[in-house]
C-alpha cells in the first residue's frame, strides 16, 4: 500500500533522514516510533510533499509521491492528523469535518453555485458522512459548536474525524492520543480497532508505548534519522538497539 525506499533528507549539514525504508501493508496498523529528534516529523512532511526528499522513493500503490504537491498526494488517498492541532476555530465542528471532503466532492464549483440536483445530493451525502464520523468519536452532539470552544481532547478527536471522513487509502495519525485522558484515549483506541477490523490501513506515530504494543501489527523504529528496527511489537520490544535508543524503561518480554 505504502512503500518507502532509501528516503534521505538533509537540511544543510544535518541529515534528518538517512536511507529510511519500510512498507505499510494493506489492512494493518503500522506504528512509527522513536525518540524526539529521530526524524518522524520530517518523514511525515516528506510523505505529504511538505519537504522534498533528496534521494529515495515514496510510493502509494502504483503512484510515486516524491515530486507531487500536497493536494495531489491527498487526492491519491493519504490523509493525516497533526501533532499540533490545525483546525478552523471559528467554524463549526461539522464544517471542520466537511473540510476533509474538499478533495472528494464529485461536483464542480459551477454546479454548487447553481445548486444543481447532483450537487445537492452530493452535499447531503457529505454531511451524512461527516456526522457519522463525529458520532463514532462521540462528537455528534457538538456538531454545531464552534471548534475553538472544544476541549483539547475533543479537538484531537475532531482532527481524527476530519481525516477519517474521506476514507483514505492510508490514514496517517501523528500522536493522536497525546494529551488525552484515559477515557478519551480509549475512544480513539476503539476507533482504531474498528478501522483495522474494517480492513483500513493506518500509519501511527505515537509515544504511548502501551497503546502501540496493544494495537500495532508492525512497528518501525527510527533513531537519529535511521531505521534501526522493524518487526512485530514483541520483536521490537526485545531488540537491544531499540531498548538502548528508546525503550530502555520497558520490561523485556522473556
Amino acid at each position: 500500500m505504502l512503500q518507502l525506499e532509501g528516503v534521505t533528507k538533509r537540511f544543510g549539514g544535518l541529515t534528518a533522514l538517512d536511507g529510511v525504508g519500510f512498507a505499510v501493508t494493506p489492512g494493518s496498523i503500522t506504528a512509527l516510533i522513536g525518540p524526539n529528534g529521530a526524524g518522524k516529523s520530517t518523514l511525515l512532511d516528506c510523505l505529504f510533499g511538505v519537504c522534498r526528499v533528496d534521494t529515495g522513493s515514496i510510493r502509494l500503490g502504483e503512484h510515486e509521491l516524491t515530486m507531487l504537491p500536497t493536494h495531489a498526494i491527498v487526492r491519491l488517498g493519504l490523509a493525516r492528523t497533526f501533532q499540533n492541532l490545525r483546525l478552523a476555530p471559528h467554524e463549526t465542528v461539522l464544517d471542520n469535518v466537511l473540510a476533509g471532503l474538499v478533495t472528494r466532492t464529485p461536483f464542480s464549483f459551477t454546479a454548487a453555485i447553481l445548486r444543481l440536483p447532483a450537487a445537492r445530493h452530493a452535499e447531503r451525502a457529505c454531511r451524512l458522512a461527516a456526522l457519522e464520523a463525529l458520532d463514532r468519536l462521540g462528537l455528534a452532539a457538538k456538531a454545531r459548536w464552534p471548534a475553538g470552544v472544544l476541549s483539547f481532547g475533543d479537538k484531537k478527536r475532531l482532527e481524527l474525524a476530519r481525516a477519517l471522513v474521506a476514507a483514505p487509502r492510508v490514514l496517517v495519525l501523528d500522536e493522536p492520543v497525546a494529551g488525552l485522558n484515559r477515557a478519551e484515549t480509549e475512544t480513539v483506541e476503539a476507533e482504531l480497532v474498528r478501522l483495522r477490523r474494517a480492513g483500513r490501513t493506518v500509519l501511527l506515530v505515537e509515544h504511548d508505548m502501551d497503546m502501540v504494543m496493544r494495537l500495532a501489527d508492525h512497528v518501525v523504529v527510527l533513531d537519529g534519522g535511521r531505521r534501526i528496527a522493524v518487526g512485530t511489537p514483541a520483536e521490537v520490544q526485545r531488540n537491544p538497539l531499540v531498548l538502548e535508543a528508546y525503550l530502555g524503561q520497558m520490561e523485556v518480554v522473556a
